[in-house]
C-alpha cells in the first residue's frame, strides 16, 4: 500500500481499518486499537513525531450497561452502554406495553448499521422510528451489499476536494447518505449533493 507523505495527503483519502492496520505496520507503528486511534498513530507520525516515541493509547473507555432507569428516547445506541440485553429488554416490554419482549433481526440489523456508518448520533428514538417505518424491500439487499453501497458512496466523498470544508466529514457523508438511500435514485455520491442538502450539513462547515 502507498505510504502518504503528508498529513494533508493522509486527511483526503478514507481508509478501512483493514488499510490502516497495513499503513501502520509499514509506519513500524502500533497496529491494534479503534480505527480513531491507528489514525492518531498515523497522524503523529506524519507530524514529524518518531515511530518508536508513538505508544499504544489505552482502549476505548469501557461503559457500564446501561440500568433501566438509565434508558430512554435519547441514549445513544453507540457509546453510551446501551446493549441488547435484559435491563434494555424490560425497557422495551415497557414502551411497547407487552408482557415480554424480545429482540428482533430489524434492531441487530439498524444497530449494525449504525456501528458500520459510525453514527454516534443515533439514539434508542431513532431506532424505534426506523424500526416502526422499516420497508420490507429494502431487505431484498443483503447487508453485504448496502454495506459495498456505503463503501463507495464514502470513498466517493473523500475524493471530491470541496467536501474538505467540513468538519466531521464521515458524519457528513452519512447524513448525505441517508438522503441517498431512501431516495430512488443511484445510491452513489457526487458532487450536487452537497447544494441539495446544503441545509442539513451546512453546520459541519
Amino acid at each position: 500500500m502507498k505510504i502518504p507523505h503528508t498529513l494533508s495527503e493522509f486527511e483526503q483519502t478514507y481508509y478501512y481499518k483493514t488499510e490502516l492496520v497495513k499503513l501502520c505496520r509499514q509506519l513500524k507503528l502500533p497496529t491494534s486499537g479503534t480505527k480513531a486511534e491507528l489514525n492518531s498513530y498515523i497522524r503523529e507520525c506524519l507530524n514529524g513525531t518518531p515511530a518508536t516515541q508513538i505508544k499504544p493509547l489505552r482502549s476505548k473507555k469501557s461503559y457500564c450497561p446501561l440500568a433501566y432507569e438509565e434508558i430512554n428516547l435519547d441514549t445513544k445506541l453507540l457509546d453510551s452502554g446501551f446493549s441488547f440485553n435484559q435491563e434494555a429488554r424490560k425497557w422495551f416490554a415497557d414502551y411497547f406495553g407487552v408482557k415480554k419482549f424480545s429482540f428482533n433481526k430489524k434492531m441487530a440489523i439498524i444497530k449494525r448499521k449504525a456501528e458500520t456508518d459510525h453514527d454516534t448520533e443515533m439514539t434508542v428514538g431513532d431506532l424505534i422510528l426506523e424500526m416502526q417505518n422499516w420497508d420490507q424491500s429494502k431487505t431484498n439487499l443483503s447487508i453485504e451489499e448496502r454495506t459495498y453501497q456505503w463503501n463507495n458512496f464514502v470513498r466517493a466523498f473523500f475524493k471530491d476536494q470541496a467536501t474538505a470544508q467540513y468538519r466531521y466529514r464521515l458524519k457528513v457523508a452519512s447524513i448525505l447518505w441517508k438522503k441517498v438511500r431512501i431516495s430512488k435514485k443511484s445510491k452513489i455520491y457526487h458532487h450536487d449533493l452537497l447544494k441539495k442538502y446544503d441545509r442539513e450539513i451546512k453546520e459541519y462547515k
